[in-house]
């Protein structure tokens, strides 16, 4: 059974592997040419959720940890898994809690992004996290991360010159900067 999604066209779908955090499919399409091909997606059992968590003195927190996809340690904004069927803010909140302690009064959804979107359906969201109270993080059994406390402008400096490489940390960061500048402009 074949169905259309835009100028592709499916012929058939099947699953090459799945795991408890993704399931990879071969798609045999019928591309905009009208020409046959084969399409590989990731599909993420999870959306990505991404903590700005900004304090009075407008500094926000990054957690540092090994990656093992790209055996590089990375900087990043305090984020985690949020299930398909799990409430994202409640998700943020739980990841926020987890990897730096922080609770938060104030949570603003900040933006939406589709992360490799020529090859998986993942969706990452941003919150800004404001009203901050500490308390001890909840590390799970895979995390080894270490908590840094950066004024916004060392952040935004380290997105720049190549220390903070994670796509939806360095947006979420860069975003929050341009906003920033409309702002003076007004």
């Amino acid at each position: 059974m074949s169905s259309r999604k835009g100028p592709w066209q499916t012929l058939r779908t099947s699953t090459i592997y799945d795991n408890p955090w993704i399931r990879v499919e071969e798609h045999r399409v019928i591309n905009p040419s009208g020409g046959k091909n084969l399409y590989g997606k990731v599909c993420f059992k999870n959306r990505a959720v991404a903590i700005l968590a900004l304090n009075t003195a407008d500094q926000i927190y990054l957690v540092g940890q090994h990656r093992y996809p790209l055996d590089e340690y990375s900087w990043e904004l305090p984020m985690g898994g949020a299930p398909l069927d799990d409430d994202l803010l409640e998700s943020a909140q739980r990841e926020l809690k987890e990897e730096t302690g922080l609770t938060a009064a104030r949570w603003e959804e900040f933006m939406r992004l589709h992360l490799s979107n020529s090859i998986s359906d993942e969706l990452g969201v941003v919150y800004i996290a404001r009203e901050l109270t500490e308390g001890q993080p909840e590390f799970g059994d895979t995390e080894d991360l270490t908590i840094k406390i950066l004024p916004f402008s060392e952040a935004l400096n380290w997105v720049l010159d190549g220390r903070i490489t994670d796509a939806v940390s360095a947006a979420g960061i860069l975003r929050l900067w341009v906003e920033r500048q409309r702002a003076l402009e007004e």
